[in-house]
């Protein structure tokens, strides 16, 4: 027991040790604080954050106040995001001997963004320029008989041959076929061609109410025209999708817009769109029809006369039942072929050695061989006697799909 009361210490003793050893506490704790803030790359001093200069030689600016709740743990990197009222850490700038070389790369990528964009709208109107544009039109071959000066007589004499030949056939008044004449004149006038004479023109009237083709001829620019024979057709539909209105105006018939013929097959329909096989499609290239479905407007449509299904279509022709193009009877569409009746062009260009496969070898073309096809749009309000549409077992009788062929 005496032992133990040896080792005890006076009370006034213990009192200064400790305030000894509270003195040296605290100067540890506060070399070690600033150590470090030393550390931490600033200072804190009077309740302010000051960030530490990134040069020597330039000042940093003094930050805003610490908040009372933010605080950045020892050895704690900076946050990807300020804590409130914290100065954000600037983006690491490039060293000098970089500046060069970034420059040069952003230089060139822009340089290679750039002719991308032009190459890009380049492009953009390249594809603006729709290639479904007419032709430019032909300078007219003369016909054999502007070249002789060969007399009309057998020219005239063609219209017997028409009542022989072709089937369908329309019976015109003689005051509508004087009156379709004067029409068909103001319409070449209007075109330039006012002076045509001598060779056969073809001209459609895409009335709703007619529907109807004419072959016309006249042997000097100041005669009256003369009609040769009259059928009836089928044009333009409107009323539902990719069906346009037949489009009006003088037509060239060019070797450019290379006929062919069809091959009489059969379509998912089973019906012969082009006709039978071997008629031969008349092509006058891309005109501008218009839409008869949406809101309208026009679109390029390439436009051609041809034959059509001689047992599920024919029987409609003098309704307007097509997407656009012309339907003439089988009979009218050998009629043209066999005499060339729009062939001017296309015998030039044979009898100059090149090849018009279309021709056929057994043709007999008629000296007074046309150019050019016209349409135009009497918009009667009635139909005339002479013009009668599709009976009516004909209409009742409209094959499923009908409206889907040209």
């Amino acid at each position: 027991m005496q032992q133990a009361a040896k080792n005890k210490t006076p009370s006034g003793a213990r009192f200064l040790a400790g305030v000894a050893a509270g003195a040296l506490l605290s100067i540890t704790v506060a070399a070690q604080a600033q150590q470090a803030a030393s550390g931490a790359s600033g200072t804190v001093a009077q309740g302010r954050v000051t960030a530490m200069p990134v040069a020597p030689t330039v000042p940093a600016a003094p930050a805003p106040p610490m908040p009372q709740s933010a605080s950045i743990p020892h050895g704690a990197g900076a946050p990807e995001r300020g804590l409130p009222a914290m100065p954000v850490p600037m983006p690491a700038q490039p060293a000098p001997g970089a500046s060069a070389a970034s420059a040069a790369e952003e230089a060139s990528a822009a340089s290679a963004a750039s002719a991308a964009s032009a190459a890009s709208a380049a492009s953009a109107a390249s594809e603006a320029q729709a290639p479904e544009v007419p032709l430019p039109p032909e300078p007219p071959e003369p016909n054999v008989a502007q070249r002789t000066g060969m007399p009309p007589d057998g020219a005239y004499a063609m219209r017997q041959v028409f009542a022989k030949e072709v089937d369908r056939r329309l019976t015109v008044p003689a005051a509508d076929q004087q009156a379709y004449g004067r029409l068909l004149q103001r319409t070449l006038d209007e075109d330039g061609h006012g002076d045509l004479s001598d060779e056969f023109i073809v001209m459609v009237d895409r009335s709703a109410n007619v529907q109807a083709i004419f072959v016309y001829f006249r042997a000097k620019p100041g005669d009256a025209w003369s009609m040769i024979g009259a059928s009836p057709v089928s044009t333009g539909r409107p009323g539902s999708y990719d069906h346009f209105v037949t489009p009006a105006g003088v037509f060239q018939h060019v070797p450019g817009n290379m006929d062919f013929r069809a091959e009489g097959t059969l379509n998912e329909f089973n019906i012969r769109g082009y006709g039978a096989r071997d008629m031969r499609i008349y092509d006058f290239g891309w005109a501008d029809g218009e839409r008869g479905w949406g809101k309208g407007g026009k679109s390029p449509m390439r436009f051609q006369m041809h034959a059509t299904d001689p047992e599920k279509l024919e029987p409609l022709l003098g309704m307007r039942h097509s997407k656009g193009c012309v339907r003439i009877p089988s009979t009218l569409n050998v009629f043209f072929d066999h005499h060339g009746i729009l062939d001017a062009q296309y015998e030039a260009r044979a009898a100059e050695g090149e090849s018009m496969w279309v021709l056929k070898a057994t043709r007999k073309t008629t000296p007074w061989a046309g150019h050019y096809l016209v349409v135009v749009d009497t918009g009667r309000k009635a139909r005339p006697a002479w013009s009668p549409g599709p009976g009516k077992a004909a209409r009742q009788h409209i094959p499923a799909g009908a409206n889907m062929v040209d």
